[in-house]
């Protein structure tokens, strides 16, 4: 009698690594950096890995829309030991245009059958905006953007937008619009939605997120749908260049001895007190920098319209839309208290280097490491 072959979706998570060789060490470690990354405090690892134990691999299908493939090449920059493998061992990634080894019409087929079998249980990853003016602006397989996203949506669990282009339109919602580019949101109102904004998102965050989803179901998110455990503080917030900041120290060029000194690069156009990100914390390259620590202003680049907040190196500005416009202010608000704050410590400084004490920039960077 020939013996059936069980289907990878009736194991556990805790099963299917097993059978991969994954150690219970590396499982646990794998733990450990999901609960550092969520901002969860190490008593939670055993409950992560209980949860997970018993968790069953989802399907999830992903959609590329209107987008640059800069979501999916952030996410293959996952190093090693690879966040990304481990996550996409927990899950079944059975349709992905960029990373699928079908194409044509065996890659339609697969995704059919993939929401089909898995109606209503599966998890929908969306990332590009879609074109409303002309459904003909994009298409896969002869089916329009919109099309595929309501047929895809109708049999979702739950939607994660992966990227500011399928967060909130992104690059091609930028004014003038010209294909009439919208968000998920705007369009799916009947299915649980996650943001992760970006362009493109944290590696990390990204696959953060499902595990969050495998783990705990949805997780709590902010007025604009985005995860809090990610998306919760501002980069300005956590930013190390905050103490210049406080004392009204702004690089007034790339290249000045402020720049050089990492003083604040608020005048050369940094969106960090109006941009909600892990950057500052999780970082880039396996947690090796991010822009602002490379020495360029954040673009604000995980925020609704952050293209049209005007230039990238010019102090904020109120965008030309009415998205973000209170934050804009408050931010300006929050500057002139930084430079007025600046203004009374180079006061006090003044004062003292008149009683023959020099205040020189090697003891600043000292004062903002303590």
């Amino acid at each position: 009698m020939r013996m059936q072959t069980p289907s990878p979706y009736d194991q556990t998570l805790g099963e299917h690594l097993r059978s991969q060789g994954i150690s219970r060490r590396g499982f646990l470690k794998f733990c450990g950096l999901l609960a550092s990354s969520m901002a969860l405090a190490p008593a939670m690892i055993p409950k992560i890995a209980a949860a997970l134990e018993q968790a069953k691999r989802p399907s999830v299908i992903w959609l590329s829309f209107q987008e640059c493939t800069g979501c999916t090449e952030s996410l293959t920059r996952s190093h090693s030991p690879s966040l990304a493998g481990l996550i996409f061992d927990a899950i079944s990634l059975d349709y992905h245009h960029t990373l699928q080894a079908a194409s044509g019409d065996a890659a339609e087929h697969a995704r059919e059958e993939a929401m089909k079998e898995h109606y209503g249980k599966y998890v929908l990853v969306v990332d590009g905006s879609i074109p409303l003016d002309n459904p003909g602006y994009s298409t896969i397989a002869g089916i329009s953007n919109l099309d595929m996203l309501k047929e895809a949506a109708a049999g979702a669990a739950a939607i994660i937008a992966v990227g500011t282009c399928a967060a909130y339109g992104g690059l091609p919602k930028a004014d003038p619009n010209p294909t009439g580019a919208v968000s998920v949101s705007d369009i799916i109102k009947d299915k649980p939605i996650i943001n992760v904004p970006g362009c493109p998102p944290i590696p990390v965050v990204i696959t953060g997120v499902i595990a969050h989803f495998l783990t705990f179901g949805l997780p709590e998110l902010d007025s604009l749908g985005r995860p809090k455990a990610f998306y919760g503080q501002s980069i300005h917030d956590r930013c190390y260049r905050r103490p210049f900041y406080e004392r009204g120290l702004f690089a007034e060029t790339f290249d000045d001895e402020g720049a050089k000194a990492g003083w604040c690069l608020y005048k050369l156009g940094c969106k960090g007190p109006v941009t909600y990100n892990a950057c500052a914390t999780t970082k880039w390259n396996d947690g090796t920098s991010f822009p602002i620590e490379s020495g360029h202003g954040c673009i604000g680049c995980s925020e609704p319209n952050f293209w049209d907040f005007g230039g990238f190196y010019k102090a904020i500005s109120i965008p030309t839309g009415a998205s973000g416009q209170n934050a804009v202010y408050a931010a300006a608000a929050g500057i002139a208290a930084g430079v007025a704050i600046g203004a009374m410590n180079k006061k006090s400084k003044t004062e003292a280097a008149s009683s023959h004490q020099t205040v020189t920039v090697e003891e600043l960077n000292q004062e903002s490491g303590s």
